[in-house]
């Protein structure tokens, strides 16, 4: 079990399982293995985290963090002053790059900009806050699909299925996406997903602009300093006070 201590024996205990889960302990022994609790504690524990739903269990693939914890982390990011904290970020990423910064959620089957800071060269991509864009086009949408469980049914509605699906997956190796006119002709963009606990995207940081700027060969210079920003906001939000 971790060091840190409510002082609550039984809450700390359900904390190592659930930490131990989170871990990658998904079957009974894995998680008596990693917590060092007896196996009957450990038994009744386990048995009344699922029937609270912060565990769930399945046949083949064990022991998983339940609907209900996820749902309370969801709320959790969702109440986190998300664009405030953010766009110092994008600030200093516009005026890094040369080129427009934007911030994107996801709001069902679009993403929405919450933020954006416009390139100060004449030539410039314009994303107007509160834009809804599809989740099928662009490297924003692929960032958000890499990390989405209905993402087959999005891939179905792009040109080229399978181009597409091919780089939404290259997204959770290189940690970032890019793309060339796919949702706009002659704009490029690219793109790094803000991510929270237990891998939640709770954002999506980007760059736009011409394509003659931003490219498919030059999107890996830009990927350095998107990435970077996307860390930088998730530092941010680990600063953020809590609600109270």
């Amino acid at each position: 079990m971790s060091g840190a201590s409510s002082g609550i024996e039984t809450l700390d205990r359900a904390v190592a399982v659930l930490e131990a889960v989170e871990g990658g302990a998904h079957r009974f022994t894995a998680v008596v293995e990693a917590t060092g609790l007896p196996r009957a504690t450990a038994h009744r524990l386990i048995r009344a985290l699922e029937g609270l739903g912060f565990l769930a269990h399945f046949p083949e693939l064990g022991y998983r963090l339940g609907p209900r914890l996820l749902r309370l982390a969801n709320e959790a990011m969702r109440e986190l002053p998300l664009r405030e904290l953010a766009h110092p970020v994008l600030e200093r990423l516009a005026r890094t790059t040369g080129e427009s910064a934007q911030l994107y959620v996801r709001s069902g089957d679009v993403r929405v900009c919450i933020d954006a800071v416009e390139s100060a060269q004449e030539l410039r991509t314009i994303v107007p806050v509160g834009a809804a864009l599809p989740l099928y086009a662009g490297s924003a949408a692929k960032v958000f699909l890499a990390y989405a469980p209905d993402a087959d049914r999005h891939l179905r509605a792009t040109p080229d299925p399978g181009r597409f699906a091919r780089e939404v997956a290259a997204v959770r190796t290189r940690g970032w996406a890019a793309s060339a006119g796919e949702r706009q002709p002659g704009v490029g963009s690219v793109s790094a997903p803000v991510l929270g606990p237990y891998g939640i995207v709770l954002a999506v940081v980007s760059v736009s602009g011409p394509s003659t700027r931003i490219g498919r060969g030059t999107a890996r210079r830009f990927a350095v300093d998107v990435t970077g920003a996307a860390r930088d906001i998730e530092r941010a939000l680990g600063r953020a006070p809590a609600a109270g």
